[in-house]
C-alpha cells in the first residue's frame, strides 16, 4: 500500500487519520498536518440525531442483519444540508481566492476587503455563504475557536482560514445580522489549507461521520429507539389526500 510494506511499514506505525490523508494526497502528512486533519475528523464525527443518523437507525431496525446497509443508508444522506457544508465552504473560499489578489502576509484589513466583496456578490446573486450560521449555536460554534487555535499552533493558519475569519468579521455589514462561523465550514477551510483536493472534502466529512454512525448503530443494539421513532411517525401522521 502506498509503495510501503503494509505489515511492516504501516501497521502499528501509521495512524488511521494519517493513512487516510496519505491515501488521498499521495504524500505522508507532517505531524502538524496530521494533528489538524484528525481534529477535523473528530469535529465532524457526530452531530446527534441528524437525518443521517436516524436513517441509519431505521434501516438497522428494518434489516438488523445488515449493518453495512444501515451504515450506507446514513452515509447516503450526506448532502447540502447535512455534511455538505464542509465541501461547500471550501469550494466557496477557494473560488474567492482564485479570483482575488492576495498574499500570505496581508493585514486583516485587506482580507476584510476580499471577504466583503465575496459576501456582497453572494448576496446579490441570492446565494448563501456556506459555513455562516448554525441551527443550534447562535453565538459561537464551540468547534470554531478550537480549530483555529490548533491550526495556528501548527503553523497551518492559511489563506482559506484567514478568508473565512474575515467573512466572520465583515458579513454583518451586508446581512444586517451576526452569524457564527459554523465548525463544519471551518473544517472545510482547514482541509483546503492542508492542500487537499476541494472536490474530495465531502469525502472526509463522510469518513468522519462513518465513525459516528457506527456508534449510533452500536447504541441502537444496546438501547434501541428505532421502533419508537417509527411508531411516533406512524401513529401521529394523518394522511390527507389531494383534492381532485
Amino acid at each position: 500500500m502506498l509503495g510501503q510494506d503494509l505489515a511492516h511499514d504501516l501497521m502499528g506505525k501509521v495512524g488511521f487519520g494519517e493513512l487516510a490523508f496519505w491515501l488521498v494526497a499521495g504524500r505522508r502528512p507532517t505531524p502538524s498536518e496530521t494533528r489538524v486533519f484528525e481534529a477535523v475528523l473528530v469535529a465532524l464525527a457526530d452531530h446527534g440525531f441528524t437525518p443521517t443518523a436516524i436513517a441509519a437507525r431505521l434501516t438497522y431496525l428494518s434489516a438488523p442483519e445488515s449493518v453495512q446497509g444501515a451504515l450506507a443508508a446514513g452515509l447516503l444522506g450526506g448532502g447540502s444540508r447535512f455534511l455538505g457544508v464542509t465541501e461547500d465552504a471550501g469550494r466557496f473560499l477557494a473560488g474567492t481566492l482564485a479570483s482575488s489578489t492576495w498574499t500570505d502576509d496581508m493585514p486583516d484589513a485587506d482580507w476584510d476587503t476580499i471577504a466583503l466583496a465575496a459576501v456582497k456578490d453572494a448576496r446579490a446573486e441570492r446565494r448563501l455563504v456556506p459555513g455562516l450560521g448554525h441551527p443550534v449555536h447562535k453565538q459561537e460554534d464551540p468547534r470554531t475557536p478550537v480549530l483555529y487555535t490548533i491550526a495556528s499552533e501548527e503553523g497551518l493558519y492559511g489563506p482559506h482560514l484567514r478568508l473565512f475569519a474575515a467573512i466572520g468579521r465583515v458579513h454583518p455589514q451586508v446581512l444586517g445580522r451576526t452569524l457564527p462561523l459554523n465548525g463544519a465550514g471551518v473544517c472545510g477551510a482547514a482541509l483546503a489549507d492542508l492542500g487537499l483536493p476541494i472536490d474530495m472534502l465531502r469525502g472526509f466529512a463522510l469518513l468522519a461521520r462513518a465513525a459516528g454512525i457506527l456508534g449510533h448503530l452500536a447504541e441502537e443494539r444496546r438501547d434501541p429507539i428505532g421502533m419508537d421513532i417509527y411508531h411516533a411517525i406512524d401513529r401521529n401522521t394523518a394522511y390527507i389526500p389531494d383534492e381532485a
